[in-house]
């Protein structure tokens, strides 16, 4: 009988020592409970030692981790991911040992007129559906972003639309006040992005600390376990390690521009008011590109006369005229300009001097053929980008030859292997375009096959920068076109209404792609200076130049 006895007291001493690891709901395993139970033992026998806790090496992502951040992790050797039920180690939505922080960005279709929206609001939106007419009626997200933005706010209102990533940009525009919450790497130019509470993602004086759409991701799990990764995770990712999804070293703003012709009306009143007088309302959104656009279209000449009852449409600008494009922080010029040649090859070959000697890269135009086809190339923030222009008019415009500068002409015969050698060579080509000038909203017939032709070719923006008036836009074969900006110093404030208003693109690059674009938009209020536009002088003209780019007819948007 004792036999017996000491036989099931080492059964049940064996079953205690026999332990696992099991999931709890909140993604922190239970450490299981082990029983002791007394055992007598025979004189001269030895109790064997437990034997060791086996710990799963799997990793488990929840359904939040976007599919871009669980691409950069690479688990420490040993680990694999698995499923949640055989992983002990969980990649979970605000975890106590965070590695990630992740923005999301709250979009539009393009042609939408809103710029912000309240951070408040947008909560109540997600958690109540809609409760104002100033909001969305659907705002769409996939369903990872629905997973992250719910450890925020909680369960999504009816007013919230789970979709696929890719159904979610063609859902929005198909819909009628239909937005959207995507991740910052999922931004495309067809998006707007709508700043929170003045905060936006996409520029360049954002602070990630202010901003309500960030979610942090990192580890969590059985102790045992967890303490055995993390050990595991500091050896292969050393100091201080922060995967994100928005670095602002891989961002990079292009601001392109309209016409600039520092004469006549303008140049009086900058003799009047000082050189900087023309930009002194919109300087900072022109300082704060990373790589600013000035189309002048006249050269500088040291004869050139006083702008004071200016006969005539052959221009000039006197040197010290440059100190507006300084103070601006301009840093490449474009000469395709009709009025480049107007004061001789001398004057040409001095703004050329001029340009180089502070470091501006030209394009457009040149003291040859040559070197007016040449684009010019930036690389920022890893970001490089090419510039290349050509005047589109008859020829008598652009002067450039291999003995005399000028503009150059355009000819599809070298503009199109030319976009396609800087596009092979990494190079993202802005093309930019002195064209046919006309006073209306629409893209013509020429323009349009001449744009699409280029953005066949590999261009990812193409611009006209010949327009005294603000033109259509369309998104064509992967691109964005703008027909037409407006002036950005010119005198034509009084000619038309039309004239009286302008655009400014900042384009937003980031690692090595074109992701979205903001127009800014101005009102001239003399015949030098512009202001930054009234609430109600931008929506009028961006129906007006909506509703020209066949993107619905928006009378009725207030």
């Amino acid at each position: 009988m004792r036999k017996i006895l000491l036989l099931l007291s080492g059964i049940l001493w064996l079953t205690a020592c026999t332990s696992g690891v099991m999931s709890t709901p909140d993604l922190v395993s239970a450490t299981p409970k082990v029983t002791e139970h007394p055992v007598e033992t025979i004189a001269g026998e030895t109790t064997p030692s437990p034997s060791p806790t086996v710990i799963s090496r799997k990793v488990w992502a929840h359904p939040a981790i976007p599919s871009s951040l669980r691409e950069q992790i690479s688990l420490p050797q040993g680990w694999e991911w698995g499923t949640e039920e055989l992983s002990a180690v969980h990649l979970v939505p605000q975890a106590t040992q965070s590695i990630s922080r992740w923005i999301y960005v709250l979009v539009a279709p393009f042609p939408t007129f809103e710029d912000d929206f309240s951070s408040s609001q947008l909560r109540n939106v997600w958690q109540k559906g809609k409760i104002s007419e100033d909001g969305p009626d659907h705002i769409l997200v996939t369903p990872s972003t629905a997973e992250a933005l719910s450890t925020l706010w909680g369960t999504p209102s009816d007013t919230i639309m789970i979709v696929s990533e890719d159904a979610i940009l063609s859902g929005a525009w198909e819909g009628p006040r239909t937005w959207a919450i995507v991740p910052f790497e999922q931004l495309v130019p067809q998006w707007k992005v709508i700043s929170l509470d003045g905060h936006s993602p996409i520029q360049k004086q954002f602070k990630e600390n202010d901003y309500p759409l960030q979610v942090t991701f990192g580890w969590s799990g059985e102790p045992n376990a967890l303490k055995a990764f993390l050990q595991d995770w500091e050896r292969d990712h050393s100091g201080d390690f922060l995967l994100t999804n928005r670095d602002e070293n891989r961002l990079t703003t292009v601001m392109l521009t309209g016409v600039t012709a520092l004469v006549r009306g303008t140049a009086a009143l900058m003799e009047r008011n000082g050189m900087e007088y023309p930009a002194q309302d919109i300087g900072n959104w022109l300082r704060e590109a990373d790589i600013l656009h000035v189309n002048n279209e006249v050269p500088f000449a040291r004869n050139c006369p006083a702008p004071y009852n200016w006969q005539g449409l052959v221009f000039c600008s006197q040197e010290r005229y440059i100190g507006l494009l300084e103070s601006i922080g301009t840093d490449v010029v474009e000469l395709s300009g009709d009025h480049f040649a107007d004061w001789g090859a001398d004057a040409m070959l001095f703004t050329l001097d001029l340009y180089r000697q502070r470091g501006w890269q030209t394009y457009g135009g040149g003291a040859n053929d040559e070197e007016a086809k040449r684009p010019a190339l930036f690389e920022h923030n890893g970001n490089r980008i090419a510039f290349i222009g050509c005047n589109y008019k008859e020829k008598g415009y652009a002067s450039a030859s291999p003995t005399t500068p000028g503009a150059i002409h355009c000819d599809p015969e070298w503009l199109i292997p030319l976009i396609r050698q800087v596009k092979a060579e990494g190079y993202l080509p802005i093309v930019t375009f002195q064209h046919q000038e006309y006073y209306e909203y629409i893209a013509r017939p020429k323009l349009q096959e001449d744009f699409r032709a280029v953005a066949e070719a590999g261009a990812v923006i193409v611009s006209g920068s010949q327009a005294h008036q603000p033109h259509a836009m369309e998104f064509y074969s992967g691109a964005f076109l703008h027909y037409g900006l407006g002036n950005l110093f010119f005198d034509q404030v009084y000619s038309m209404d039309s004239t009286r208003t302008a655009m400014m693109d900042r384009h937003v690059f980031y690692n090595g792609k074109h992701i979205s674009t903001e127009v800014l938009t101005i009102t001239f209020v003399d015949y030098a200076r512009s202001r930054p536009s009234t609430l109600q002088e931008r929506r009028d003209l961006l129906r007006k130049v909506f509703n020209a780019s066949g993107w619905g007819k928006m009378e009725d948007i207030p």
